[in-house]
């Protein structure tokens, strides 16, 4: 062979070399839109999911749509936590026997309504997922809160929970 021959295929391979290097590494965490459910009589104002928002929910309600994003690994692995914050309106319909919209009278009412509004926060286990899709997570009675990740989606018999649509807060609330 000659000379520029082997300089060429030796190029030629130094450069294919080079090039795999390029390939960009599979991710380890992905951003997956989140969606919610409240399983109460509150609204849930606004939430999130290690920082991620979410719908407001109405009361007994499935968030109107998907919001974007929380940050989880691709594959699910023991002790999966996410960080859920929430605002929550205990009286949702208070609105009704306000003055009219607009009025001094409506801004005052909704600033004392605004100041009975609970603020959470809960870190919350995730349950098991093959493949990261769409985070549900669904606001219960008691200020408890159960998150999943997975492909499968609410109704499906392989859906990690079975919640009913409404529940009812109990007398008392277990302690945490």
């Amino acid at each position: 062979m000659s000379r520029v021959l082997i300089r060429v295929l030796w190029l030629t391979l130094i450069s294919g070399l080079s090039l795999q290097g390029c390939t960009p590494p599979k991710p380890v965490r992905l951003g997956a839109p989140i969606e919610g459910f409240s399983h109460t009589s509150a609204a849930i104002n606004r939430f999130s999911v290690n920082g991620g928002g979410g719908p407001n929910l109405a009361p007994y309600g499935y968030g109107g749509g998907q919001m974007c994003c929380a940050s989880l690994p691709v594959k699910w692995h023991p002790g999966l936590t996410v960080v859920v914050e929430w605002v929550k309106d205990p009286d949702p319909y208070a609105s009704a026997n306000w003055p009219p919209l607009g009025t001094d009278g409506y801004r005052a009412a909704y600033k004392l309504h605004a100041a009975k509004y609970t603020h959470h926060r809960a870190v919350v286990p995730v349950a098991q997922y093959e493949d990261l899709g769409i985070v549900y997570v669904h606001f219960l009675p008691c200020n408890q809160v159960a998150v999943s990740a997975g492909t499968t989606y609410p109704g499906r018999p392989d859906y990690p929970f079975h919640f009913p649509q409404k529940m009812q807060e109990p007398a008392t609330c277990p302690q945490p």
